[in-house]
């Protein structure tokens, strides 16, 4: 089967949804499949099209930028040309050129399957209010446009003001989680270059430094749970620097973690391997998540994959993996106290908090998600072709 994935970013831009898309895109080129994906050139160092495990990339320049979303002059013409040679289309969105190429998915009789990744909340200010409106009109005609939407959970679509209005296109596949295989060298490598002693107890939380990741209410439950364990430890992966948009929250940060000293520590994007050994040496993981940006937070399934319990922010799809597996628990949004409260639990009892890792890590693995989206694909080309 040719299959078009189009999406803004893609590896190596660092976000949940690049991760997902090339995790579904390579175990699809994998499964045989003629996989292409048609994305920005978001730095210009980046080549204009390669191969890269199986996967087609085509890259097209940015001509402008308007908050986090990209102008690409050359998206029409590209999109008319490799939709043509598709049999189905596989849109993520947020995306701004997705309606266009959604249109012209259906003049071309091409089937298209939208994968609805988050709700998308800008900051304030005018250019992001105006991207706001652009977008979710755009988000509208994609969805009248579409075959079917993707959702990662049942949970979040019952929620989701966008979704609620698409109800019979909805079908809930969840994200794909992966992590490579470590041994104990790596996880002592991984203690020694950042100092972890046995008696630690480490709290993990993997994002970038981001309002709606809510650091700040981990920061403020912390000196509660030092209290009960005075080694205990914050690693922070993932952006902490230059995040666009998030500048001033950063500065307002700083005096907080500034206070904490070697409680918390920032690591910025680390490796693959160095990530599955953080998971595996972590003794809970925190998404204090606050708006519907997140809708899933795949990595809690990876820490719990690693035999590692989840605390995460009673939202919709996010606490899905908890209800579903038991490995953690949920705090109400904001609440610092209650997330105080169900990291000391977990840590004095990790033993409640166990799950069926291989069952977990089958469920989520990229080809188990990967043959969910082949069978919807597969029915949507036999209904569209014949």
């Amino acid at each position: 089967m040719r299959i078009l994935i189009v999406l803004t970013y893609y590896r190596p831009h660092y976000s949940g949804l690049t991760i997902y898309t090339e995790r579904l895109a390579r175990a699809l080129a994998a499964r045989g499949h003629n996989v292409t994906v048609l994305t920005s050139r978001f730095e210009p160092d980046l080549p204009l099209q390669e191969t890269v495990n199986g996967v087609e990339i085509i890259r097209l320049p940015v001509w402008l930028r308007i908050s986090k979303g990209v102008l690409m002059p050359g998206m029409p013409l590209a999109a008319w040309k490799h939709v043509r040679q598709a049999d189905v289309v596989n849109l993520h969105l947020p995306q701004l050129d997705a309606a266009p190429i959604s249109l012209i998915s259906r003049l071309l009789g091409k089937p298209v399957a939208l994968t609805y990744h988050c709700d998308l909340l800008l900051p304030g200010g005018f250019i992001n209010r105006l991207a706001n409106i652009v977008s979710n009109t755009a988000n509208q005609i994609t969805a009248r446009a579409s075959n079917l939407i993707v959702t990662n959970t049942q949970d979040y679509a019952d929620n989701s003001q966008y979704l609620n209005s698409f109800k019979t296109k909805i079908h809930p596949i969840p994200p794909p989680a992966y992590l490579p295989p470590i041994n104990d060298t790596d996880l002592q490598k991984f203690q020694k270059k950042y100092s972890l002693h046995p008696e630690q107890r480490v709290i993990g939380m993997v994002g970038r430094l981001a309002a709606e990741k809510g650091a700040q209410h981990l920061i403020q439950a912390l000196p509660a749970v030092l209290e009960k364990y005075p080694q205990a430890r914050v690693l922070h992966v993932g952006q902490y620097q230059d995040v666009l948009g998030e500048e001033e929250y950063a500065r307002m940060l700083s005096p907080m973690v500034n206070n904490l000293e070697s409680n918390w520590k920032f690591l910025g994007i680390i490796p693959d391997k160095e990530l599955a050994a953080f998971f595996r040496i972590c003794d809970v993981v925190v998404l204090p998540s606050t708006n519907s940006t997140e809708s899933f937070g795949i990595v809690q399934v990876e820490a719990m994959t690693s035999g590692t319990p989840a605390v995460v922010s009673d939202m919709p799809g996010l606490r899905q993996p908890v209800l579903n597996h038991g490995m953690g628990k949920i705090f109400p949004v904001g609440d610092a106290e209650a997330l105080a409260a169900a990291l000391i639990e977990v840590l004095e009892t990790p033993s409640k908090f166990l799950g069926d890792l291989s069952a977990i890590s089958q469920l989520y693995s990229p080809d188990t998600i990967a043959g969910e989206y082949e069978e919807l694909f597969s029915t949507l080309s036999k209904e569209t072709h014949g």
